[in-house]
Parts: structure tokens; C-alpha cells; sequence
């Protein structure tokens, strides 16, 4: 099924070599577009699905906010498991496999039978369609990482990082998009019934459409030259380059801290920190979170290119720093309803263009190719598994505590350490032979 097609590694002439990296962008892009899709309306259909598949009231939305969280702690085993896979076999199969899995756990979330009907077995059925998903997806935003690095055009491998992370957005433009659209169509009550269901769907046939054209995708190059030769040298198995990747994926944890919990917060928990501080949301009020991402989208793209030229440390280090002083005072205007909440969206998204635009790229470069998508991915997937996809729990508990107030005070927290930590970062040997350094 997942066969190399002809003439991988054989990318000869200019011509080819842009025909590839133009498969290869639209490969990485697609399913991070589908990843975000997935995760984000799971999260922002809790509020509807919870009363059917789990319980009535706040106790149905905080076990379902437990799902997505269990979903989350699932990555770091699955970055392990998958990872492995595409450092030995590849970044193509590791990215058609865990797209086929995450598109076959959207179908299942659409034809879950209710808590009325199957008792707590739905439940059990939730959580495990959300581990599996989980296990799927742990080793994607790596794998990706490593196949933009590797494919991408030298000088415009920043650029490549913005647009192929660019999918995340668009899959969270989708999201809300639909869920408008749901709100509009069924209103809260209908979508409360069942109408949740069609949000899954469409998350299926979207990763459905991924693992087609992921299957046009060519194979890493680098991949290639790296599997055939065996090459030992500079694979992270000498104890100084031991030292160097454990170092490096410090901070590549401790740097992900900040950007994941900002990004959550305003992506996935910000309908209900509405809720909570200024009154229910509507269809209307979902719709108007599209142009801020779009707008994000746009400065992830510019602010790419611009790394390209002065670096990805600083960009990723001003982004952080923006971001821990806007945050509180964004949050603070729209709980006292002086703030749109599309507004205050803006603000922070804007604050963090850099850091997501430079991610990909920067982290995976701190790796040897041969290694590269399990180092990167197992501290990347814990991080967003305890700051990102425990948010929404940790919100909505501290929102059940009467201390909403103090959400982006917890996220404001995860971006100075983040910026603290782009101390720890050290260049390896090989940054100046596979991709310009982050400087």
C-alpha cells in the first residue's frame, strides 16, 4: 500500500527538484491541515458531545476534556513507536500510516454509540479511539518536521517550516469554519443531539484526501543517501553527541512548554474562557476566530522568509517575549468585556507567528539525520502532552474552582520558561552540512 513510487532519490535537474519539494510541501502541509483538524474539533465539540457519550453537565465535559488530554499523554509513546519507524523506514510511510490511522479514528468518533445506549462502554470507546489517534499522530509533527528539513530548498527552509506548520492553521480555520456552519445549520440544541457527529466525518474524509496525496509524495533525500550508506558518523552514538542530543531535546521541551500552551489556549479553550468571563458564544462569535488565524497564517508565511535571512533563534526568542506580555493583558480586557475575544485572538496569534513559523525547522536541525524524528519527537510530544493537552483540563478546573482569571497567568508562565530555554540550545557538527544554522 505505502510503496515508494517511481523515481524517489532521482530528483535530477531543476525541473525535478521543484517538482519534488512542491509534492513534498504540499505532503507535509495536508496533514499537519488534517492533525489540527482532528485535535481542535474534538476540542471544541466537548461542550456538545459530552452530555451523549459521557454524562449531563460540568462532570461530562471535564471527563471529555479528559479524553483529550489522554489522547495527548498517548504521543510521547507513539513519537517512540512511529519515530522509529520513520527513521529506519522512512519519513513517506510514517507519514501515510499515521494519516490512514487518524483519518479511520475520525470515522469512529462519528458512529460512537451514546452513554443512553451503551452505557459506560461509550466512554471506554471515546478514550480509546483518542489512544489510538494519539499513538498515531505521536510521531507526525516530527516526522514532518524532518521531511521539511530534509526537502526544502536551501535558503528557504524557514520559509517551507511556515507554510508546512501553515496546515495546523488552515486545518484550525477548517475547524472553526465547520463548527460555525454546525451552529448555523442545527443550532446548540441539535448539535447537542447529534449534529456533532458531521464534525468528526468531515475530519475523516479530510485525512482521507491527506493519505492520497501523501502517497505522491517523493522520500527524503537525505533519508536516502543516509539509509544506504550506513553512515555512522555524527548519528548522536558518540558520548559527546549523546550529551549534545540530550541537551538539545532539554530544550526542545522546555521551549515547546510556552509556545503549546499559548497556542492552545487561544486556539481550543478560548470559546469556553468566553463562556465563562463574558457570556456564552454563538455561531457568530466562532466565525470571527477565522480572521485571526487567516491573518496568522499570513505573518507565519512573511515571518518564515524572514528568518531565513536573520535566523530562527531570534525570531523564535521575540515571538516568546511578545507573547508573555501580551497574553494577560489580552485575556484580562476580553473577561471584563472591554476586548473582543476575536481581538485579543489576534493579539497573542500575533505574538506567536515566529515561534510556530521556525519550529519545525529549528527543532529538527538540532538532530542527526539518522535519529532525527525520535530526538526531536519524544521531548516534543511530552511537552505538548503536559503544557498543551492538559490545558483545557487545567482551564476548565481552575474555571470550576472560580479562578478563570488565572488561566493565561499559567500560559504567560510556560512562555517565559520557554524563552529561558533558548539558552540551552547548542549548534551540532552537522548543522552547517544539512541546513543553514538557527544562529
Amino acid at each position: 500500500m505505502f510503496r515508494e513510487p517511481v523515481g524517489v532519490g532521482r530528483q535530477d535537474g531543476g525541473g525535478g527538484r521543484r517538482t519534488a519539494g512542491g509534492r513534498s510541501l504540499w505532503a507535509a502541509t495536508a496533514g499537519s491541515a488534517v492533525e489540527a483538524f482532528d485535535w481542535t474539533i474534538y476540542a471544541l465539540l466537548v461542550p456538545y458531545f459530552s452530555g451523549q457519550l459521557v454524562a449531563p453537565g460540568a462532570t461530562g465535559t471535564l471527563v471529555s476534556y479528559t479524553g483529550f488530554a489522554v489522547g495527548f499523554l498517548a504521543r510521547p509513546l507513539g513519537s517512540v513507536l512511529l519515530g522509529r519507524f520513520g527513521d529506519r523506514r522512512g519519513r513517506r510511510a510514517a507519514m501515510l500510516w499515521s494519516m490512514t490511522v487518524v483519518a479511520a479514528g475520525c470515522f469512529a468518533l462519528a458512529v460512537l454509540p451514546t452513554a443512553d445506549a451503551f452505557g459506560a462502554g461509550s466512554v471506554v470507546l471515546l478514550v480509546l479511539v483518542r489512544i489510538v489517534q494519539g499513538l498515531a499522530v505521536g510521531a507526525e509533527n516530527s516526522t514532518v518536521a524532518a521531511y521539511v528539513t530534509e526537502t526544502a530548498p536551501p535558503g528557504r527552509r524557514m520559509l517551507y517550516s511556515g507554510v508546512s506548520y501553515g496546515g495546523a492553521i488552515l486545518g484550525t480555520v477548517l475547524c472553526y469554519l465547520v463548527l460555525a456552519g454546525l451552529l448555523a445549520h442545527f443550532g446548540p440544541q441539535e448539535l447537542r443531539e447529534g449534529g456533532w457527529r458531521v464534525g468528526f466525518a468531515v475530519g475523516g474524509l479530510l485525512g482521507l484526501a491527506a493519505v492520497l496525496i501523501r502517497r505522491w509524495a517523493v522520500e527524503s533525500p537525505q533519508f536516502l543517501v543516509c539509509a544506504r550508506s550506513g553512515r555512522q558518523d555524527g548519528d548522536g552514538r558518540g558520548s559527546r553527541s549523546w550529551r549534545l542530543v540530550r541537551r538539545n531535546a532539554t530544550a526542545v521541551f522546555l521551549m515547546t512548554a510556552g509556545l503549546t500552551s499559548g497556542y492552545y489556549l487561544t486556539i481550543t479553550y478560548l470559546p469556553e474562557y468566553v463562556r465563562h468571563t463574558a457570556g456564552a458564544a454563538d455561531a457568530r462569535g466562532t466565525a470571527a476566530m477565522v480572521a485571526p488565524l487567516l491573518m496568522l497564517l499570513a505573518m507565519m508565511v512573511a515571518v518564515g522568509a524572514l528568518a531565513d535571512r536573520v535566523g530562527a533563534r531570534p525570531v523564535f526568542r521575540t515571538g516568546l517575549l511578545l507573547t508573555a506580555l501580551a497574553t494577560v493583558p489580552a485575556y484580562t480586557a476580553v473577561g471584563a468585556q472591554c476586548l473582543p475575544a476575536w481581538i485579543a485572538a489576534a493579539l497573542v496569534l500575533a505574538c506567536l507567528a515566529g515561534p510556530l513559523a521556525t519550529a519545525n525547522v529549528f527543532f529538527a536541525g538540532l538532530f542527526p539525520v539518522r535519529i532525527r524524528v525520535v530526538a526531536m519527537g519524544l521531548p516534543l510530544t511530552l511537552s505538548v502532552a503536559l503544557f498543551g493537552g492538559t490545558f483545557p483540563l487545567l482551564a476548565e478546573a481552575l474555571a470550576g474552582a472560580g479562578h478563570v482569571r488565572l488561566v493565561p497567568w499559567v500560559a504567560t508562565a510556560a512562555a517565559v520558561l520557554s524563552l529561558a530555554a533558548t539558552c540551552l540550545v547548542r549548534e551540532p557538527a552537522h548543522a552547517g552540512q544539512d541546513l543553514a544554522p538557527a544562529r
